[in-house]
């Protein structure tokens, strides 16, 4: 009968202490949201309202509430406000994006820019304004469509024998993509007018600086959906970590989980993609850093405000810290991710 209670009482103590262990986790997850939210309230607002041109809080609010201010309603309005937007919604699908791809995959360099997918994206895009002379929003399905073809091409490129995904294949195949995809922009931006291949160098570096209330919209609608259902199938994907045949006994369905996270991460990054433009790294840092944030614990939702967080800050450096001269955010993101990409690859090197 002793024996008993001790058995009974262990088992208390153990739920106890699971039910602690997860209450602590649910918090810290809850801080670090609530911190990068700030964060990115912080960085927006700087960049609406300080830089080249200063707006006081006051004008602003006015603004905002249709006043109509010389000279600062149109930068607030056109320019400064659109691209704060823009930068946020772009940030927080690639940083979902990147979450879904390291979680599938589980290799830290498993993102879209680097499997290729930002560059079929770009491929896509530019095709559709060569071929068929898409504009604006419209350059949105031929975005997807060769992000889509990128994603076949990788995968089949790195799968094995029994349908999994061997070794580094994966990234010797996405960056082979991502060659392919170059070369396709290169070529058709070379056949296209001046001010036509002007727009397409959005798709070559990245760039806020097309910025508009029907591109806001319109990957605003995209992550209203995809987000809710990128965070449900990155929690389904945990027990996946375990082994498939354990997640199999917990539950789960990993091969299926798998496929649609790949499939919704995928639309994520060429729906940015197609608005602001392959804005290089963001996927790949957002998630590393989010998790050391969260004391080791990654979590799509901060991974996604990691991604807007950084995508807003680069936009200041990029219209702010020359002066006169504003260069695509992109060329800030590659000037920060370059080194972050070599770094991860020698701590990758050491644990290995």
């Amino acid at each position: 009968m002793t024996a008993v209670l001790d058995r009974t009482t262990r088992s208390d103590q153990t739920e106890e202490l699971v039910h602690e262990l997860a209450v602590r986790r649910r918090r810290q997850v809850l801080r670090v949201v609530v911190g990068l939210v700030v964060a990115l309230l912080a960085v927006m607002a700087v960049r609406v309202l300080l830089g080249r041109y200063t707006v006081t809080i006051p004008d602003f609010v006015a603004i905002v509430g249709g006043a109509q201010i010389p000279g600062a309603t149109f930068v607030v309005m056109e320019e400064k406000l659109p691209r704060a937007v823009l930068g946020a919604v772009a940030g927080l699908a690639f940083g979902a994006s990147g979450a879904l791809f390291r979680r599938v995959l589980g290799n830290p360099l498993a993102s879209p820019d680097i499997l290729g997918i930002a560059h079929g994206a770009s491929a896509g895009a530019v095709t559709g304004m060569m071929l068929w002379g898409l504009r604006g929003v419209q350059v949105v399905p031929a975005a997807l469509m060769g992000s889509a073809v990128a994603l076949a091409i990788v995968l089949a490129a790195s799968a094995g024998r029994h349908g999994g995904i061997v070794g580094q294949r994966f990234l010797l195949g996405g960056v082979a993509v991502a060659a392919l995809g170059t070369a396709v922009v290169t070529q058709f931006m070379a056949r296209l007018t001046l001010n036509d291949a002007h727009e397409a160098a959005v798709w070559t570096v990245g760039s806020l600086s097309g910025a508009s209330v029907d591109r806001i919209l319109w990957l605003g609608a995209a992550l209203v959906v995809l987000l809710p259902l990128g965070a449900w199938l990155h929690a389904a994907l945990q027990p996946a970590e375990l082994g498939s045949e354990l997640a199999v006994g917990l539950g789960s369905r990993p091969v299926p989980t798998r496929a649609a996270a790949l499939g919704v991460g995928t639309v994520l990054a060429a729906a940015a993609t197609a608005v602001a433009g392959p804005l290089a790294f963001v996927a790949l840092l957002s998630t590393p850093i989010a998790t050391a944030l969260g004391r080791g614990r990654p979590h799509i939702l901060a991974a996604a405000l990691t991604g807007a967080v950084i995508v807003v800050a680069a936009d200041i450096v990029a219209s702010e810290a020359l002066g006169t001269v504003d260069l695509p955010t992109g060329v800030v993101t590659g000037a920060l991710g370059a080194p972050a990409m070599l770094w991860i690859l020698l701590r990758s090197r050491k644990v290995a």
